[in-house]
């Protein structure tokens, strides 16, 4: 995993578990494949609807904010939640 990739992970997580009331149970499983990243966020249920937020809205934020955070990078970002 390179500094960048780091980078992107703790920026997701921090966005996440600033919003969340169990920030303790957060975790961000990452996969790597050549330039692609997927984060998959783990959260507790109570938790999911504020990561999603309404229509989708507040996850669409933390994706362009990943997004942004790669573009002088070669890195693909995508985040996924699951419940």
């Amino acid at each position: 995993m390179t500094s960048e990739q780091s980078n992107i992970i703790d920026l997701v997580k921090y966005l996440v578990t600033s919003l969340v009331d169990n920030p303790e149970v957060v975790a961000i499983d990452s996969e790597e494949d050549g330039n692609n990243l997927s984060l998959t966020i783990t959260a507790h249920q109570d938790d999911v609807g504020k990561i999603i937020g309404r229509n989708g809205r507040t996850i669409k934020s933390i994706r362009t904010l990943a997004r942004a955070a790669a573009s002088n990078t070669p890195i693909i970002v995508e985040v996924d939640v699951e419940g």
